[in-house]
């Protein structure tokens, strides 16, 4: 675990000790929060899964469910979210789950839990993955670096070397490969994962049609009535290092592909990624513009009337891998004190 997450595992011990989400909830104006979630799997990470921040125990969503409705809480759908914030007077407190990218361990893990605990949620749907030809690159590059020695990666016309014997110099690789494509421009980013995965015999195609879910799997969440279906863009591109009428197509099209599955148009939308390097005030304006009602990033912190202004920025709060000690549950849905957490930890 990296220093910062260490470093956020003690921030979450003394706060649980000194009862501070309690403190927080009394005091604080938030009037919910929104959790983002991914993969739910029963299987216990290996050494080096980097990407398992992203999934957390089915017994772990379980809890998670009971634990907010057990302190008052009521998880609701994204509309009632909106509703509450516009009320003059602050109400009982409120969760929204949502869960990004369609993977196919949702329907397996998760969706019986939701069902089993009545539990309103939104699922994202990138529409290239459920088509079979999305780009799931965190995953591979987890999966190559995970049984290499060694790897390389060209980059500006060089070659580089890195050393994956041990699960530290797998980390490190890790980091520096994850973080060279995140900085690239699209294009070039495609290219440089295109040889990457090309010179190792990994398949992104088969990557993808074996992790997510096609669309009659999705039929079965789009019938559900507890599931609000949301779009996440069709190639799961980070929009803001799209042209403008690139970004806005992504959205416009997901958008129009899930109406011809299903006969409805999403009207909430999830931006790829959703920090700082993946969308800002360009396609906050450009969702408002198309017509959604919610857009949701991946920056922590609660919802807060003023919120209702900045409907297509919404704040979002992960239930981390890397935290899952049901002790924990009370620190992240406390609006107001991950609100302040996540300015501290930035």
């Amino acid at each position: 675990m990296s220093l910062k997450y260490t470093a956020i595992r003690a921030a979450f011990e003394v706060l649980w000790l000194s009862r501070a989400p309690a403190l927080f909830n009394l005091l604080s104006r938030s009037r919910g929060v929104i959790f983002t979630l991914h993969r739910v799997l029963p299987e216990k990470p290996a050494r080096f899964s980097p990407n398992a921040i992203l999934q957390v125990r089915p017994d772990f969503l379980d809890y998670v469910i009971e634990r907010v409705r057990g302190c008052g809480a009521d998880i609701v759908t994204l509309d009632e979210a909106v509703e509450r914030l516009a009320a003059p007077k602050k109400g009982r407190p409120f969760v929204v789950l949502t869960f990004d990218d369609a993977y196919k361990d949702n329907l397996t893990f998760a969706l019986p839990i939701l069902q089993q605990h009545e539990a309103p949620f939104t699922l994202y749907v990138p529409t290239s993955f459920v088509d079979g030809v999305g780009q799931i690159w965190w995953q591979a590059i987890e999966d190559i670096i995970a049984r290499q020695q060694a790897i390389a990666f060209t980059g500006n016309g060089e070659t580089e070397y890195v050393d994956t014997r041990s699960s530290a110099e797998k980390a490190e690789a890790f980091n520096r490969l994850y973080w060279r494509l995140r900085k690239l421009p699209e294009p070039e980013r495609l290219t440089l994962l295109a040889d990457f995965t090309a010179s190792y015999g990994y398949d992104l195609d088969r990557q993808c049609r074996e992790l997510i879910m096609d669309w009659q799997q999705l039929r079965l969440f789009a019938d559900d009535p507890l599931c609000t279906i949301g779009a996440h863009t069709v190639q799961h591109y980070e929009l803001a290092k799209l042209p403008a009428d690139q970004a806005r197509n992504e959205m416009i099209q997901s958008v129009d592909v899930i109406e011809a599955q299903f006969g409805f148009r999403p009207k909430n939308l999830s931006y790829p990624l959703g920090g700082p390097l993946s969308c800002g005030p360009r396609e906050f304006a450009m969702a408002k513009e198309l017509g959604f009602r919610t857009a949701v990033t991946t920056r922590p912190g609660g919802l807060y009337p003023h919120h209702l202004e900045q409907l297509t920025a919404l704040p979002r709060i992960s239930l981390n891998g890397y935290f899952q000690q049901r002790r924990y549950v009370d620190v992240f849905a406390s609006g107001g004190l991950f609100t302040q957490l996540g300015r501290v930890m930035k």
